[in-house]
Formats: C-alpha cells, sequence, structure tokens
C-alpha cells in the first residue's frame, strides 16, 4: 500500500475522486471483490481496529485492475 501523502486530503478532492469515473470503477471493483468481508472490516475501523481494513484493501490493491484504476486517479482521469 502507497504511503499516505504528508499534506492532507480535503472532503471536497476526495469526494471529486470517488465520484469520478475511475474512482466510480474502484469503488464498484472493491465491493464486488471485498463485498461482507469488506464491510465488517470498514465496522472495525469504525470501532477503531484498522488491521482487517488495511489487509482487504491491500489485497484488493494488489489486483492489475486496481492497480490501473489507481494510476488513472493519479493522473487525473
Amino acid at each position: 500500500m502507497q504511503p499516505i501523502p504528508n499534506s492532507p486530503m480535503d472532503l471536497s478532492q476526495l469526494m471529486r475522486l470517488a465520484q469520478s469515473p475511475a474512482g466510480q470503477q474502484l469503488i464498484a471493483a472493491l465491493q464486488k471483490s471485498a463485498g461482507p468481508e469488506l464491510q465488517s472490516a470498514m465496522e472495525k475501523a469504525a470501532l477503531g481496529d484498522y488491521t482487517q481494513a488495511q489487509n482487504a484493501i491491500s489485497q484488493f490493491l494488489s489486483n492489475p485492475e486496481a492497480k490501473k484504476l489507481l494510476q488513472q486517479l493519479e493522473d487525473g482521469k
């Protein structure tokens, strides 16, 4: 997983990325591949336990399709 940049991303930037075509595809692919596991991980993360969420997301991000979509987001497409 890539490190989080030092400068914080504001909510408007995050929403813009999530609403972009690549962001929508990435969210849909994540929900499809991780489904109930991701839901459980997010519930635990909301309670402060980020380990399961980090593992689920790391596994997903190792997928070539996910890597391609992330690159599109980074490139601003």
